[in-house]
C-alpha cells in the first residue's frame, strides 16, 4: 500500500475546477466526520468562525465512530480506507434531497470504475465490487436559520481489509487492494472532483438527470430481490432499476411497485 499521508495542500494542488472552491481539512483521528461537519451547520447557536461558509472536505485518517445508515457502525483501519465527509450547500428545497445519495453513488462508482476497478451500486446507498460492499455512503441533511439546505455527505471506502477489521466486521465486505497502491490524495482529489460536479448538477436538475447513470450501475438488475425491516420482509419482486426519484422499482406479481428508501435492507432473495 501507497502509505503517502493524506495532506490538504496534496489533495488542493491534484483536484479539478469543479473542486476548486471546497475548503479542506485533514485529520489524524476524529469520532465521525460527519458529525463534525454537521456540528458546524449555521444555526442559532452557531455563528462564530467554526460555523461552515462554504463546501468543506474533512477526512480523517481513522474514525473512532464511524456511522452507516440507521444508525449502523462503521469500522475503518487507518491507512487500509479512505473516511470522508463533504459539507454542501443546496439551494434546492428540502423534498428534492431524496435522490441524493443516489446521485453521490454515481460520483463515487463513475470515479472508481474510470481507474479500472469494477463496481455496482446497490440501493439506496453501497457501492460493491464483486457483490459485496465496498463503500458506504450516509447523507444527512440540515436547514441553517437562512433557509440554505446544508448536507453533510459520508463516504467509507475500504481500499484494503486487515484480519482483524474483518473479524470485527463480521459479514462479506470487499476491498481495493488496486487502489491501495494509488497516491491516497491523488484518490481522494479524483472523488472529490467528481462529486462536487455531480453536487453542482444534483443542485440545478434534482435526481432526474442521474437516473440512466445510476440504473447503468447497477446491481441485481433482473434478479430476485427481499426488502427487509428488522429482519422481516416487506416486500419482494425482480430489481428494475430507479425512477427520477431514486425511488426502487420492484417487478411483482401485482404489478411494478416504488419503494422510498427508509431503515429498510435490500437483499438478494435466497
Amino acid at each position: 500500500m501507497n502509505a503517502t499521508p493524506l495532506a490538504a495542500a496534496a489533495i488542493r494542488a491534484l483536484v479539478a475546477d469543479s473542486a476548486s472552491h471546497v475548503a479542506i481539512e485533514v485529520v489524524d483521528e476524529t469520532g465521525s466526520t460527519n458529525a463534525d461537519l454537521l456540528a458546524r451547520v449555521p444555526s442559532a447557536a452557531q455563528t462564530g468562525a467554526a460555523a461552515l461558509r462554504g463546501p468543506l472536505l474533512r477526512v480523517a485518517e481513522r474514525q473512532t465512530a464511524g456511522r452507516g445508515r440507521a444508525g449502523r457502525s462503521w469500522l475503518s483501519a487507518a491507512g487500509a480506507s479512505l473516511t470522508f465527509s463533504v459539507a454542501w450547500p443546496f439551494r434546492a428545497p428540502l423534498h428534492r434531497m431524496v435522490g441524493l445519495p443516489l446521485a453521490v453513488g454515481v460520483a463515487l462508482a463513475e470515479t472508481v470504475n474510470g481507474l479500472g476497478v469494477p463496481v455496482q451500486l446497490k440501493w439506496p446507498n453501497d457501492m460493491l465490487k464483486d457483490g459485496a460492499k465496498l463503500a458506504g455512503i450516509l447523507v444527512e441533511t440540515q436547514a441553517a436559520p437562512d433557509g440554505t439546505i446544508w448536507a453533510v455527505i459520508g463516504c467509507g471506502m475500504n481500499l484494503l481489509m486487515p484480519d482483524e477489521m474483518e473479524a470485527a466486521i463480521g459479514r462479506e465486505v470487499s476491498s481495493a487492494p488496486w487502489l491501495a497502491q494509488m497516491d491516497r490524495n491523488a484518490l481522494l482529489a479524483q472523488l472529490l472532483s467528481r462529486l462536487c460536479a455531480v453536487l453542482a448538477e444534483f443542485d440545478t436538475t434534482g435526481f432526474a438527470a442521474f437516473t440512466e447513470r445510476w440504473n447503468a450501475l447497477q446491481a441485481w438488475r433482473g434478479q430476485p430481490v427481499r426488502l427487509l425491516d428488522q429482519g422481516e420482509v416487506q416486500q419482494e419482486g425482480l430489481a428494475a432499476g430507479v425512477d427520477d426519484q431514486g425511488r426502487l422499482l420492484l417487478d411483482t406479481p401485482a404489478g411494478r411497485v416504488a419503494v422510498l428508501s427508509g431503515d429498510v435492507s435490500l437483499r438478494l432473495a435466497p
